[in-house]
This record gives structure tokens, sequence and C-alpha cells, in this order.
């Protein structure tokens, strides 16, 4: 990393985060306790108020109160924020966005005035004509996804109010089994994973921390009963926990035909699908054989064939037989489902 790169990362984390040690800014940077004294001395030089503390707890930390001018931000870093809180007004029924988002517009508009870009934005909108480059923005982000139920923006600003005014939150879950269950949870963070809701919280009845999909609430209701927080754990991101699914992982080879090669680059990257002369394809790839996984084969109807390993292809044959031996059934509307 270019020292100017350090010294404007440095910034942002003391800002950030507060006090830093020597010894963690250097194991970040990789470079030596030394060279983070001087870059502290640079910064200082530069007229930061930067802060040394000394003892075993001692570090580096910006002045109380100091807070950076809003044109240490460029046009296009701005308008990458315009662009994140968009996606997230989308997705969210939210005033609070919507007010965000008119912020960070208005801060767009008047650091593109002082570049002398005035005439480049309108409250955060481009008024050059719709074929101009410069109207064009290079990412666009919307976290509201094709074919989400109705109600779902409804629940998530729901359980984004009970957040904030710490009320317990009533519902029937569907859980992993499909059974319906009555719970009441204390909700702490709301989590959007892609363009999946969860919330996060602490669920009364089994007394102890859960992550719940929203899209599995029903009968949500917000109750008058408020909550003081517990101990929970910080999730910043939310990754798979191996807990979550017993099935070990194992090689599996799937065999597909040509017509199934754009939606299997939905699914697998391109380095795992191995091209064969007719167009077809194969994949090799270490996964868990769960449900999860026969639904994605079934999906791909007769555009598949599982190679390996034999008793997953024997499942998948038994499935499509129970299905073909529903759909002949003329009776089908009396009959039961398999448990």
């Amino acid at each position: 990393m270019m020292k100017i790169d350090r010294l404007l990362t440095i910034t942002v984390l003391l800002l950030n985060r507060g006090r830093w040690s020597a010894s963690e800014l250097a194991e970040r940077f990789e470079v030596s306790a030394k060279t983070i004294y001087r870059d502290m001395d640079a910064l200082c030089r530069a007229g930061l108020p930067i802060v040394a503390h000394q003892g075993t707890s001692g570090g580096f930390e910006m002045m109380e109160q100091y807070t950076i001018d809003r044109y240490w931000l460029t046009a296009e870093e701005m308008g990458s924020l315009v662009t994140a809180v968009k996606g997230m007004s989308r997705a969210l029924d939210d005033r609070e966005l919507d007010m965000l988002l008119e912020k960070v517009k208005a801060l767009l508009y008047k650091v593109e005035q002082g570049c002398g870009k005035g005439d480049a934005y309108e409250h955060g909108d481009v008024k050059n004509g719709p074929g101009s480059d410069r109207s064009r923005p290079s990412v666009v982000m919307d976290f509201q996804p094709w074919g989400q139920r109705e109600g779902l923006k409804a629940t998530v600003s729901l359980l984004k109010k009970a957040i904030q005014e710490k009320r317990t939150v009533s519902m029937r879950y569907i859980d992993s089994s499909g059974t319906a269950e009555c719970r009441t949870m204390e909700p702490v963070s709301l989590i959007l994973k892609g363009n999946v809701w969860y919330v996060q919280a602490y669920c009364l009845e089994r007394e102890d921390a859960r992550v719940f999909r929203v899209s599995r609430m029903q009968d949500v209701k917000l109750t008058n009963h408020h909550f003081e927080p517990r101990p929970m754990p910080l999730m910043e991101r939310m990754d798979w926990e191996d807990a979550w699914s017993e099935v070990p992982e194992q090689e599996v080879v799937l065999w597909f035909g040509p017509k199934a090669r754009r939606r299997a680059a939905d699914v697998f990257p391109a380095e795992q699908m191995e091209l064969l002369e007719d167009g077809s394809f194969r994949v090799r790839v270490i996964h868990k054989v769960d449900e999860w996984f026969y639904g994605m084969v079934l999906s791909f109807g007769d555009q598949v064939i599982i190679e390996h390993p034999e008793e997953a292809a024997q499942e998948v044959r038994r499935r499509a037989e129970n299905l073909l031996n529903r759909y002949g059934n003329p009776d089908r509307q009396l009959s039961t489902f398999p448990l």
C-alpha cells in the first residue's frame, strides 16, 4: 500500500473506531511500528488532532468532536453513497431512509458545485440528457427482489419499529420441518443477506438467541410489552454455520444438457463447469447432499443427471417416481402427502 493510501486509511480508522495501538496498525498494514510512528507524525504535521496515550491500554486516537469536512469525499464517493441508500430505500418502507437519501443527494450537489460542476446534478439527479454518459450510473443497486410476496416490506418495517422501540413481537413461524409454531421474540437487528431478510432476536420460547427468516413469519404482531436488550452476538455479516445442516460434504458430479447452461451459471462458477463437445457440460463440486441439493437438481428437470454419488441419483429417481405417481392418479386431490 502506498504511503498516501495508508495515511488516508489510518485517518478513517481513527475516526470510525477510536483508539488504535501502534502494534495493531502495524499488523493491519504489514509495516513496522516505527513506520506507524512516522505516519502519525506526518498526520499531526498535516493538522490532524491526533492524541497519543501511553501505557498498556494506550494508542492513538482522534480528538473528540473532530470531523472531516464533507469535501473530503469526492463526487464519485458521494455518488456511491446515493446508490447504496437508493438500493436500501427500495427494499424498506422507511421515511428515515428517504430523508437520508435526500441529505446525501444534497451533499453530492454541493460537492459538485464546489468542483465547478453545479450543472451536473439537481438534488442528486443528473440534469444532462438521458443519453449522456454522466446520466448513466456505473452501479445500480436494487435490494427489492422479483417475485417477493405481498406484505414482506410491511413486516420488515414493523420489525424495524420493534427494534427501535424495544417491543416484543409475536408470530407463527414455519420451522425447518414445516411446522408453524407460535413464537414471541425480542428483535435486536435486521439482516439483509443477498435479497433475503432475516431478523436476529431472542426467542422467549426457546430461551436463546435465534435468526429467523422473515418470509417464514406469519401473523406478525407488535406487542405492547417492552424489553431490555440482552447480550447478543454482534452480527456484521451472516456466514453459513455447519451446525445448520448435519449432512456432511462429499464429492458430487453432475452432467447437464446444453439447455441448462444459462441456469447452471447462476449456481456454479465457470471453473467448475467442464464444457463437452456436444454442448453438454459436467460439474464437479464438494457439496452437501441435502434438501436444498435435491430441490436444485429437480428444478433442472430432464437437463441433469447425477453421475456421483449413486445413492443421490437413486433418491432423485425415487422422488421423481413419487411425483409421476401423484400426477398419474386421477384422484390426486384426495390423496395424502408423504410425511
